[in-house]
């Protein structure tokens, strides 16, 4: 184990507290301001420059080192709208709000790697960069802080981010890694079926909309089975569907609203106008219109092949053989690091964190989802030995 892993692991007592702190005081989506305020607040005191209100609320904390390369570690940090049933003495403090994704982890874990390599930043090969990322569950902070320059001055090379808990089911302690596509985009749309309504006893007067809007959920499913190829996998679910007031009137209008998922950048392009050719299809066909409204979210999270090769031998290398394995495949879940992997080289990895013995084995977003506590100091080791040895080796 390199020194970079044992100072880490010198400092876990430290890296809990942290965790504990975000978890007992989570906030949701874009507005983050006590989380970010703490963060500043830390950082500072390790004399890490500090940029704040980054597309928003995000911070990036920036370690200069000697080279003239920048490595970049990425962290998300807000929370979810759900109610707490862990019953720990850290719990949330806030009503329907919790930290049920290991958000608060990362947080600590990138604290963590700050408090590390302030350490030896005398001696440390290149810049580092810190990106404390808000609103990644759904919304979708990434984007703004690329635009608000999160990625420039200095301009970020290579970069790297984590996943705790059971996602992939890798057990406690052991990180998992894949190259190439990894996570698919998450896209969405909604459809408006407009109808002529009427009396329920009269249905020849009538367009019934529930019955288009059926028929165009069914049909939808032709699409990924008969228009997309079957060794790229797409997923599109209808997760909405409302209509009707009363059980005597033929409804009018109907609401659909869906998610669609892919790991091909081509065939996430061609599927909104395969979509639109169905509703319009089945709409036409039985005397109904419609309103379509599409919308592209997070991109398809593509791991760079040569960086994601480099960064599973240097843990190997810091952990062991039986510590770091591959991934048998990409998972359709999302995420919004996608949009750092599409400006720049690097690779986004998990770290297992869930045990039966502990009660850490929840999935995420569940109410009774936690960590093990004791992998922490793993992901900041981990991500101080990447930055450093890459930096050595790329700086002139």
């Amino acid at each position: 184990m390199r020194e970079l892993m044992k100072a880490a692991q010198k400092i876990q007592d430290q890296i809990v507290k942290w965790r504990r702190h975000f978890h007992r005081y989570p906030e949701i989506g874009a507005e983050v301001p006590e989380t970010a305020a703490y963060i500043v607040k830390t950082l500072k005191e390790m004399g890490v420059e500090v940029r704040e209100n980054v597309g928003g609320m995000g911070v990036v904390g920036l370690i200069r080192g000697k080279g003239d390369k920048t490595f970049a570690i990425r962290a998300d940090i807000d929370a979810l709208e759900m109610t707490e049933e862990t019953g720990v003495p850290y719990a949330s403090e806030y009503p329907a709000r919790m930290h049920a994704c290991g958000h608060d982890g990362h947080a600590a874990i990138a604290l963590g790697v700050a408090r590390v390599l302030t350490d030896i930043k005398d001696t440390l090969p290149g810049n580092v960069k810190i990106l404390f990322q808000p609103a990644e569950e759904g919304i979708g902070g990434a984007e703004p802080m690329i635009k608000d320059g999160a990625l420039e001055n200095p301009r970020v090379d290579a970069i790297i981010g984590l996943h705790l808990g059971v996602m992939w089911d890798i057990p406690s302690g052991v990180i998992g890694y894949h190259a190439g596509p990894t996570m698919a985009s998450s896209d969405s749309f909604q459809v408006e079926i407009k109808g002529k309504g009427g009396h329920g006893a009269k249905p020849e007067n009538t367009v019934d909309a529930i019955l288009v809007a059926s028929q165009v959920v069914t049909s939808l499913q032709t699409v990924v089975s008969r228009k997309v190829n079957p060794l790229k996998p797409a997923v599109i679910s209808v997760g909405i569907f409302q209509a009707g007031t009363m059980s005597n009137i033929i409804a009018e209008k109907a609401l659909l609203k869906a998610t669609v998922r892919s790991l091909d950048e081509e065939v996430r392009e061609a599927l909104p106008g395969h979509i639109e050719d169905i509703i319009s299809g089945v709409c036409k066909s039985m005397g109904a219109d419609y309103d379509l409204k599409y919308k592209f979210n997070y991109p398809v999270l593509y791991n760079d092949g040569e960086f994601t090769h480099y960064f599973a031998k240097v843990a190997r290398e810091v952990l062991g053989e039986k510590r770091v394995m591959e991934l048998p495949g990409p998972t359709m879940g999302s995420e919004d690091m996608g949009y750092f992997l599409r400006e720049v080289p690097g690779t986004f990895f998990a770290l297992g964190s869930g045990t039966e013995e502990k009660g850490t084995a929840y999935p995420h977003h569940n109410p009774r989802f936690n960590i093990d506590e004791e992998v922490l100091w793993i992901g900041s080791g981990l991500f101080a030995e990447v930055a450093f040895r890459w930096l050595e080796e790329n700086c002139k």
